[in-house]
C-alpha cells in the first residue's frame, strides 16, 4: 500500500543511503549517491524559479515522470555523459528502493532519458619501458628521502603493475592474502563489489614481497607481520590509508622522473591499466584479463567463459613486467 505522498525527498535518502551502507561501498561511493540524489532533488525543489524547497519539506509525491525528465535536462546540460548517466543509475536504485518499501507505486526513471556511456578508454603508463624504468628507480635507496624504504615501495608497485590491482584493493590485503605453495604463489583479492578473486603472482613479485615483509620485520619486529595484519603498513607501522598510498604512488613517479608519462586521472590507476595493456599485448585473452582483473561484467560471462587456474598463470607469466622484476631481484641478490 502506497500512502507515504508526503513523504519528504530529504529523509528518503538518508533512507536509502543507510539501507545501500549494509552492502559495505566506499565512502567515496556513497558520497556520490548523496551528491547525486541532492543535486536532481534541488532542480525539483527549485524547478519553479522561485527560492528552492528545502528537501525535508519537498514531498516524494512531486518527483513525477514530467518533472525528474525537467530536473535531469537542467542537470545534464553542463555536464558530461558519464556523470548523467551515473546520476540516472542512482536515481534508479533510489526509486526501486521506494518502490520496494511501499512508498511509491513506481518507478519513474523509465521516462527519463538517459546518455549512453562510451566504455572508458585504457590510461596506461606512456612509453614503451616506462614501466621497468620506474621499477629500477623505486628498488634504488634514495638519500633524498628522510626514511627510505624501497622494499615497501617497491612491493607496491608490483601489486599493481603484475597483479593489476585497484587501490581499495591494495588497502584491504592482509599478509595472509599472499597464500599458495612455491611456484603456485597468488594474491586472494577482495575485489570490487565484495567479489573476491584469485591472482596468480610469479616468483619475481614473490620475492619482491617477501623481501618487503623481512624488512617490515626489521623495523617493526615479528608481531607486525602476523597473518591478520594489514600487507601494506606506513613508515610507524600503521595500516597505510586511501590518501597515504596515492602520496607514496605520486612521490615513486617523481623520482623515476616519469610524471609526465602518466596520464590524467589515473595516476595509481594508470599501473592497472598497464597491466592489463601489457597482457593484451603479449598474447593473453580477453577472457583471461576480465577474469584476472575482477571487471563487474564477468559475472554475466562465467557461463560461456571459463579461464583454468593454468591459463591465468601463463597469462601473468607472460608479462614482460614480471620478466623485468624478476632480473631486477636477481641482480639485488647479486649485490
Amino acid at each position: 500500500m502506497h500512502d507515504k505522498p508526503d513523504e519528504p525527498v530529504g529523509r528518503l535518502i538518508e533512507e536509502f543511503l543507510t539501507a545501500r551502507a549494509t552492502r559495505k561501498p566506499s565512502p567515496h561511493t556513497l558520497a556520490a549517491y548523496r551528491r547525486d540524489l541532492t543535486t536532481v532533488a534541488g532542480l525539483v525543489a527549485a524547478d519553479d524559479g522561485t527560492t528552492p524547497l528545502p528537501l525535508d519539506r519537498l514531498p516524494v509525491s512531486a518527483l513525477s515522470p514530467r518533472v525528474m525528465r525537467a530536473a535531469f535536462a537542467r542537470f545534464a546540460a553542463p555536464r558530461a555523459a558519464a556523470s548523467v548517466h551515473r546520476a540516472w543509475s542512482t536515481w534508479n536504485s533510489f526509486f526501486t528502493f521506494l518502490v520496494a518499501e511501499g512508498v511509491v507505486p513506481g518507478n519513474p526513471m523509465p521516462a527519463v532519458g538517459r546518455p549512453r556511456t562510451p566504455l572508458p578508454q585504457p590510461k596506461p603508463l606512456r612509453g614503451e619501458d616506462t614501466p621497468e624504468e620506474l621499477l629500477a628507480a623505486v628498488a634504488r635507496e634514495d638519500g633524498r628521502q628522510r626514511d627510505p624504504w624501497p622494499e615497501r615501495d617497491l612491493a607496491v608497485l608490483a601489486l599493481a603493475l603484475c597483479a593489476g590491482l585497484r587501490l581499495s584493493e591494495l588497502l584491504a590485503l592482509r599478509v595472509a592474502s599472499v597464500a599458495g605453495r612455491a611456484g603456485e604463489r597468488r594474491v586472494d583479492v577482495a575485489g570490487k563489489g565484495g567479489r573476491p578473486r584469485t591472482v596468480p603472482i610469479e616468483a619475481g613479485v614473490d620475492r619482491v614481497l617477501a623481501d618487503y615483509l623481512d624488512s617490515r620485520r626489521w623495523r617493526f619486529g615479528a608481531r607486525s607481520v602476523r597473518p591478520d595484519s594489514p600487507l601494506l603498513v606506513d613508515r610507524r607501522g600503521e595500516p597505510l590509508r586511501r590518501g597515504g598510498l596515492q602520496y607514496l604512488v605520486e612521490s615513486c613517479y617523481r623520482r623515476a622522473g616519469i610524471g609526465d608519462r602518466v596520464p590524467r586521472g589515473a595516476r595509481l590507476h594508470a599501473l592497472r591499466h598497464t597491466f592489463a595493456t601489457r597482457l593484451a599485448e603479449d598474447g593473453a585473452s580477453a577472457a583471461e584479463i576480465m577474469r584476472l582483473l575482477g571487471h563487474a561484467s564477468l559475472a554475466s560471462s562465467q557461463t560461456y567463459i571459463e579461464v583454468t587456474a593454468g591459463q591465468q598463470r601463463a597469462a601473468v607469466a607472460s608479462n614482460r613486467t614480471n620478466r623485468a622484476l624478476a632480473g631486477l631481484v636477481g641482480q639485488r641478490e647479486g649485490r
